[in-house]
């Protein structure tokens, strides 16, 4: 496939060149020996050191001097002590349900110019059920769904079943184990405590969409946003019998599990709806630079919201977000240096 070249314009319609400045890669890494989890996917968040040295040898690349920073309790001090000019953000946090606004509050605390979205935004994209509700204003259809607390009751009705079940505020499909399909309410109550006991925080339960599964890429900003065409997650196999999640299981050994379609086999007019949905989304949760959207869409065609991540992995080759920019033309260099120029651009940031 040919290789893509995309710009993006600053307000006075100039391309917004790359010069020789320090870029800060900011980022979380996996470390075995640090996880007190009993968890097995308690870093799947995290970066591995593979996908944190492609990204630097992407930026360098288009003519950056860069310095790695691990996001860790001494970051205050390293951004003091490098001074960069330009952050290029995949820090992921250090736990909680606001971990991914961290490094972006403490960014616009020191005045530090960076990618992707803000803490804000973050936030609240994060927060699966707290995403539905605000949707919901703007007419977007999402599943069914009820939210529990770690100090609550489990009540167990209000939904049809089968249900799927998992962390409210996690991402990478963390919590969504082979196990995640309650069928009725004694299996829904238990997923629920295990899911608490597991993770610590509230609980989604939410009606389970049987169909097919996009995800749909975005780069840029405002109503000038670029939209990627879907890409369809076709399944081949799954370790759940009976039902297709987009699971833990299957991202690691993706290869037995699914293939991947881009652009996927939709009708005009559903392509359309789902590029134009996944727009209003990121427009509405104030999202900025890059993002991806899931959807499921139904047996009778109906289109179903199912998630926002506003962070999306880079890890090349692997993650969906620039597997499906390379589907489309775009290498994984050229990814790295657009998401680069569109936080430049929006920043008013000449780099």
């Amino acid at each position: 496939m040919g290789k893509a070249k995309w710009f993006f314009m600053d307000n006075s319609s100039e391309e917004v060149p790359l010069g020789q400045v320090l870029v800060g890669v900011v980022f979380n890494l996996k470390h075995a020996e640090q996880s007190h989890s009993s968890a097995p996917d308690d870093q799947a968040e995290y970066d591995s050191m593979d996908t944190v040295l492609a990204i630097e040898r992407a930026l360098q690349r288009q003519g950056c001097r860069t310095v790695l920073c691990e996001a860790d309790e001494d970051l205050p001090e390293k951004l003091r002590r490098h001074r960069p000019d330009f952050i290029f953000n995949i820090a992921e946090g250090r736990g909680g349900r606001a971990r991914e606004a961290q490094v972006p509050a403490l960014l616009s605390l020191f005045d530090i110019p960076y990618t992707g979205s803000d803490e804000t935004a973050l936030c609240i994209a994060l927060d699966k059920a707290l995403t539905k509700r605000l949707l919901t204003t703007y007419r977007i259809p999402t599943p069914r769904y009820r939210v529990y607390e770690p100090s609550g009751r489990i009540p167990t009705g209000g939904l049809r079943f089968p249900v799927i079940v998992k962390p409210n505020a996690e991402g990478s499909s963390k919590g969504i184990q082979d196990v995640c399909i309650a069928e009725n309410a004694s299996e829904l109550k238990s997923l629920v405590e295990r899911n608490i006991s597991l993770y610590g925080g509230s609980v989604l339960a939410e009606e389970y969409i049987h169909g097919r599964e996009f995800t749909v890429g975005l780069l840029g900003n405002g109503e000038n946003v670029s939209v990627f065409p879907p890409m369809e997650i076709v399944y081949h196999d799954s370790p759940i019998s009976g039902y297709n999640v987009y699971n833990y299981t299957v991202k690691q050994q993706y290869t037995k599990y699914v293939s991947y379609r881009c652009p996927a086999e939709l009708s005009p007019e559903l392509e359309r709806k789902i590029v134009s949905i996944s727009k209003k989304v990121f427009l509405a949760l104030g999202c900025r630079d890059f993002a991806r959207v899931d959807f499921r869409l139904d047996e009778e065609n109906r289109l179903y919201f199912i998630e926002i991540n506003p962070l999306p992995g880079l890890a090349p080759h692997y993650s969906d977000y620039p597997m499906l920019a390379e589907f489309c033309g775009m290498e994984y260099d050229d990814l790295v240096g657009n998401v680069l120029r569109a936080g430049a651009a929006r920043s008013g940031v000449c780099l």
